[in-house]
């Protein structure tokens, strides 16, 4: 299994309303030297979380330790820039396996979905709520409901349905990569290949 089978998620969630977050500030390119998926959270967003001394910078939200969770509230297209999936494992590394946005980048929400993080595109005015009530209370609570495609603000009880295509929804609910997928048709591609002419 490539990664934890996604079904429904309650969690908090850290708020970063930044628009046009792209890439680059994810996981800057000095960072991508690794070619496996570990140790990319550590340095998740890191010239925005720390001082040129290695410090944490105070005022950075993923230092704020008034907010946890495993989603990621974001501003409008988030994940712009560069193609490098090592965005993707970043966010997944840190721990989110959930990112909230109006708007996102087609490629990093591909590559998001490949590994295991959900991307949920919502209205902006939904996208706005949630803030609001993230700043109201660090302790609100989002549901995020795959097989129902809708995600829940606890506080309100205000929810909105997302898309997903159907393959990676399936893939999510079996914690399944694209490998992970073909592996588990093993039998009926061996016998679909008996059926072919060499």
């Amino acid at each position: 299994m490539a990664y934890d089978k996604f079904e429904i998620l309650k969690s908090t969630a850290y708020p970063l309303p930044i628009e046009n977050v792209d890439t680059d500030q994810i996981i800057p390119a000095r960072f991508l030297k690794a070619t496996e998926r570990k140790g990319f959270g550590d340095n998740l967003f890191r010239d925005w979380r720390y001082n040129a001394d290695g410090t944490p910078k105070e005022d950075f939200v993923l230092n704020d330790a008034k907010y946890s969770g495993k989603i990621l509230v974001g501003g409008k297209n988030f994940g712009s820039g560069s193609s490098r999936e090592h965005a993707a494992w970043a966010v997944y590394d840190f721990g989110f396996r959930c990112v909230v946005s109006s708007f996102f980048a087609d490629i990093f929400k591909n590559n998001c979905l490949n590994i295991g993080v959900l991307p949920v595109q919502v209205s902006e005015s939904f996208l706005q709520n949630i803030f609001e009530e993230i700043y109201k209370n660090p302790n609100t609570e989002i549901e995020i409901d795959l097989p129902e495609q809708k995600i829940t603000l606890l506080a309100t009880g205000q929810s909105e349905t997302f898309e997903i295509n159907s393959y990676k929804k399936e893939n999510m609910s079996h914690g399944f990569d694209d490998i992970d997928y073909l592996q588990n048709m093993k039998s009926e591609i061996q016998e679909f290949a008996k059926t072919r002419p060499f």
